[in-house]
């Protein structure tokens, strides 16, 4: 057992472990983003992370188990931001707030969000499983949220799927796309003003698409 392990198993309150996890996915997302599942290895990994082979194989357990992990945890970080809401909210307010902390978690995350993004490129083969039943069912319910709002008259009766669709899309190309975004503009990075002016850039689109006047443009 390697010395890392045995002081982790020591560790009474998991500081350690806790540490460790959190290099080997930070390493691991990374290296999935950058060269995919089958061009990544758990050497790749673990050299990112600066810790032993065997250390990443002691948490993760295999290469399949870390790379999953990974995109459920990216899945649980967007779905988090609407797991909340009911017919009673403001939609001009879930809105707003959902494309604004989309595009916060894909600045933060970029690497998470390629991820995904090459894995449903790929055909998904990791996630049919969650896309057809988990995700789905979110996806439903949330929808079903939407088509309230619309029968009472709080927003337009768009097809709350595809509105889903083209907010994941559209709030995830700014990371997903960097190089293109980038290219065209010109910019080295974008800064927090640029994220702030696409950010409400977005917001004024897609309201105004649903038939919603954005919170800031309410009458007091």
């Amino acid at each position: 057992m390697a010395r890392d392990e045995k002081r982790d198993r020591g560790d009474g309150n998991g500081v350690i472990r806790v540490r460790n996890e959190r290099d080997i996915l930070k390493a691991a997302e990374k290296v999935f983003a950058r060269h995919g599942y089958r061009g990544a290895s758990v050497q790749a990994i673990a050299e990112e992370a600066g810790l032993p082979k065997s250390n990443v194989l002691y948490y993760m357990g295999s290469k399949r188990g870390l790379y999953v992990r990974l995109l459920e945890r990216m899945m649980a970080r967007w779905n988090a931001l609407l797991d909340d809401i009911s017919a009673d909210d403001d939609p001009a307010e879930v809105l707003e707030a959902f494309i604004r902390s989309k595009m916060q978690l894909s600045r933060r995350h970029p690497e998470g969000s390629r991820l995904f993004a090459a894995e449903i490129l790929g055909g998904a083969p990791f996630l049919q499983e969650y896309l057809r039943g988990e995700l789905r069912d979110w996806v439903q319910t949330r929808a079903r949220i939407f088509e309230e709002w619309a029968e009472r008259g709080l927003m337009d009766p768009v097809d709350p799927v595809w509105l889903i669709f083209l907010i994941w899309s559209a709030t995830q190309h700014y990371a997903d796309f960097e190089a293109q975004v980038l290219g065209i503009t010109g910019k080295d990075e974008l800064s927090d003003a640029d994220v702030e002016r696409i950010t409400a850039f977005l917001t004024r689109v897609i309201l105004k698409g649903c038939g919603v006047r954005p919170p800031s443009a309410a009458p007091g």
